[in-house]
């Protein structure tokens, strides 16, 4: 049994949907920028943004790529703040961090369609904790849009730890990433679970790390994935499926069997804040406890 769960975030907890090539977006992200002085048509704007990021990989991958000893593909992953400042760099306008970071969350919103978590997460990660587990999560994402996302989702309370690509400068599948969270909470891989729901970046990357996997096909995973060689699958977002299949709080190393000379029982109980059991009632009839080990009983 796992006593650690890694989640992805978009696509597997949070469901999540965003525009950024609604002209609409770029003409009120350019007034915001001209309201600070920073003059730019809509289309100017827009060109420029991409530019600055595809500029800012570029490098970064090169970086990456240099470390000596590392023979894996690079994954960059930018400070999106930087590119919101250094759009006003480009017009004269010496903006600080906390002007940049405005921006892009402003960006955020109007990108927006909506977000919201799938049914079942809220009880998912509750039963996780009740159950003394340890839950983090490992996001390809930016920290000044996901942070306050997952706040106003009122989910951050259940996380012992959120580690999101934009701190690290890289993402997923590169295992650097998924070495971050092993090596600071020195975690067991074995006892380890990676939940996802894109082939690429969080299945074979855990499993190059040595995790074992749970893939979960959403609505925005990739739509070329196919079923993967992961440890758990399921076909469709479902999260009461995915509290079963996990199974965390159904299998402790005994279970107590109650059994009775007779076949009349009451009720079966099988919840998650204890061990399964069935618990008999005849009082024509004697009963016995008997403990056996859960794999003997399956």
């Amino acid at each position: 049994m796992y006593d650690n769960y890694v989640f992805d975030l978009y696509g597997t907890l949070v469901d999540i949907h965003t525009e950024e090539n609604d002209a609409k977006v770029w003409e009120k992200l350019s007034l915001f920028y001209g309201f600070h002085g920073a003059l730019y048509d809509p289309q100017e704007l827009q060109e420029s943004y991409l530019a600055l990021i595809q500029s800012k990989e570029t490098d970064l991958k090169g970086e990456l790529e240099k470390e000596p000893h590392y023979a894996h593909e690079a994954f960059p992953e930018i400070r999106i703040e930087e590119v919101f400042k250094e759009l006003y760099a480009k017009k004269g306008i010496k903006a600080d961090d906390a002007l940049a970071v405005h921006t892009g969350q402003f960006f955020r919103v109007l990108t927006m369609e909506y977000v919201r978590i799938y049914d079942g997460v809220r009880e998912l990660l509750k039963a996780l904790k009740k159950c003394g587990k340890k839950v983090y999560l490992l996001s390809n994402a930016q920290r000044i849009f996901t942070e306050y996302e997952m706040n106003y989702l009122d989910i951050t309370k259940y996380f012992d730890d959120i580690l999101i690509s934009s701190d690290y400068g890289t993402k997923k599948p590169d295992i650097r990433f998924f070495e971050q969270l092993i090596e600071k909470y020195h975690l067991d891989v074995k006892k380890t679970l990676m939940i996802g729901n894109d082939v690429r970046c969080d299945i074979n990357g855990a499993k190059e790390a040595g995790l074992d996997t749970f893939y979960i096909h959403s609505n925005i995973s990739p739509k070329d994935d196919k079923k993967p060689d992961s440890t758990y699958y399921l076909p469709a977002m479902d999260m009461k499926k995915v509290k079963e299949l996990m199974s965390f709080g159904r299998q402790p190393d005994f279970f107590l069997l109650v059994l009775i000379r007779g076949d009349f029982y009451n009720r079966v109980y099988t919840g998650l804040d204890g061990p399964p059991t069935l618990e008999l009632e005849n009082e024509k009839f004697s009963y016995y406890k008997v403990a056996i080990p859960y794999g003997v009983a399956n």
